[in-house]
């Protein structure tokens, strides 16, 4: 695929999402990223804010299969996988698929789940598989998991764990939008805006021409010393003093697939310094962790990012 023909599929994608949801440009496009980059999405945000509405704007637009389980207390692992149920006539067991077996999950409101149900996701989001009884399923492609959850402060959550948690390419933040844009979304509805009807968005895209963008991206070229920067910005994670836990060589992959995605966006052919530094935060705020005494002083996760980023020497990236 020709970079221009790359950067028209995505501006079509997020100017369809646009029809449906005000603002969030960030937002819109850190879905883009990682649903081209095959990843998988943590959206975090108080309630109504519109994190169910863009994912399904999402899988409306680029033609994906939708399905959303609302994470609750008393949700089973059995609920969202499947499973085997005897049939009488057959004498044998059948698996019944769960929800799961689709192409773009919502996983809504997951850290209301306790970690046992969470957890079912694990494997899936890993290997695109579940296992039940023994036996392997695989899912259909290219699946992604956008999970939506409250701030970990509210009422009856629990926390994700550490590994589910760096098994999302990145995790997103949805603040309260200005007063423009509120206004522009009450207007919005008293024109006859229905968020639970997007008949009006238009499919731009399909499965196929997805798969052609996710290979174009792979593609884009990696100088060594951008290469080494990305790794420099990981490795700090695991040094600074005031982060208890940083982040993997997952982390760096994942910088990685995600800046090839923000240069093909763009018409280009290699990555760039501000490629990965677009990326830096949604990548690697939720896999590192603050020091108790840091977190006590008020330092927040994101100013340690920010000060990584200012400290990390940047390098010139050959054309």
């Amino acid at each position: 695929m020709d970079p221009s023909t790359f950067t028209d599929r995505f501006e079509r994608l997020r100017a369809e999402i646009a029809k449906a949801i005000v603002g969030q440009r960030d937002l819109v496009d850190g879905l883009l990223v990682a649903l081209v980059a095959r990843g998988h999405v943590l959206v975090e945000g108080a309630p109504g804010l519109g994190k169910t509405l863009v994912a399904r704007a999402l899988s409306h637009a680029s033609g994906l299969s939708f399905k959303r389980v609302s994470f609750t207390p008393d949700l089973m692992p059995s609920d969202v996988t499947g499973s085997s149920l005897f049939d009488r006539q057959a004498g044998s067991f059948t698996f019944v698929e769960g929800p799961i077996f689709t192409q773009l999950l919502l996983a809504d409101e997951i850290n209301r789940a306790p970690a046992k149900t969470q957890s079912a996701l694990l494997e899936a989001m890993q290997e695109r598989q579940v296992t039940v009884d023994g036996k392997t399923h695989p899912l259909p492609p290219p699946f992604v998991v956008v999970a939506t959850q409250n701030p970990v402060e509210s009422q009856g959550t629990y926390p994700l764990p550490e590994a589910q948690l760096d098994r999302f390419l990145v995790k997103l933040t949805v603040t309260d939008p200005p007063p423009d844009v509120e206004l522009a979304i009450v207007r919005r509805h008293a024109d006859g805006f229905d968020p639970q009807h997007l008949g009006g968005l238009a499919t731009v895209l399909g499965p196929g021409e997805l798969d052609a963008m996710h290979a174009s991206a792979q593609a884009v070229r990696l100088d060594d010393a951008v290469g080494r920067y990305i790794v420099d910005l990981v490795r700090r994670t695991r040094t600074d003093p005031s982060l208890e836990l940083g982040a993997s060589p997952r982390a760096s992959i994942a910088m990685l697939r995600a800046a090839q995605v923000i240069a093909a966006s763009e018409a280009r052919d290699f990555v760039t310094p501000d490629d990965v530094k677009a990326m830096a935060k949604p990548i690697l705020r939720h896999r590192v962790m603050l020091h108790p005494d840091a977190e006590l002083s008020g330092v927040s996760v994101e100013d340690r990012i920010d000060e990584i980023l200012r400290a990390a020497p940047v390098p010139r990236a050959a054309a």
